[in-house]
């Protein structure tokens, strides 16, 4: 019985959850390797790969996006259809427009984190989200995680 309890205990903590979802670290980790990925093999395979199905930047709740500095959307990890789109108008729940802050902090920063809600591709319900990006170039590559 106490066993039980204990599993009970286990599945239902936070420590559970936590390791179902995506952490800081991890994003920041993945936004890395996206962008050394990209150096190394161009953007028009870099951009193939993180919007692929089966891409290698895709882990759970976590993947990557890049966006243009003039917030056209080049790669979409979650969503393929948003490619070729200029979203920075886009606001979430709240009437942020979080693309347009993306990209002026891209413009001001090389790396930054950045809060606003999106539709989780797990849970498919808007949540909290922290962004994490580097400027590349003429963009900035992001991957982000839910709270």
């Amino acid at each position: 019985m106490a066993a039980a309890v204990m599993l009970i205990a286990a599945l239902t903590s936070g420590a559970v959850w936590a390791a179902a979802n995506a952490v800081p670290k991890e994003a920041e980790a993945m936004v890395k390797k996206g962008v050394s990925f990209l150096k190394t093999n161009g953007k028009d395979k870099g951009y193939a790969e993180i919007t692929s199905k089966q891409s290698q930047f895709k882990d759970r709740d976590l993947y990557l996006v890049v966006y243009g500095l003039d917030g056209k959307v080049w790669a979409h990890g979650a969503n393929e259809k948003m490619v070729g789109r200029v979203l920075i108008d886009l606001k979430d729940v709240d009437g942020k427009e979080f693309v347009k802050e993306r990209v002026e902090l891209g413009k001001a920063k090389a790396t930054f984190w950045q809060d606003y809600k999106f539709t989780n591709p797990v849970t498919k319900k808007v949540e909290a989200k922290s962004m994490y990006c580097e400027r590349l170039e003429d963009t900035v590559v992001c991957g982000g995680v839910y709270k």
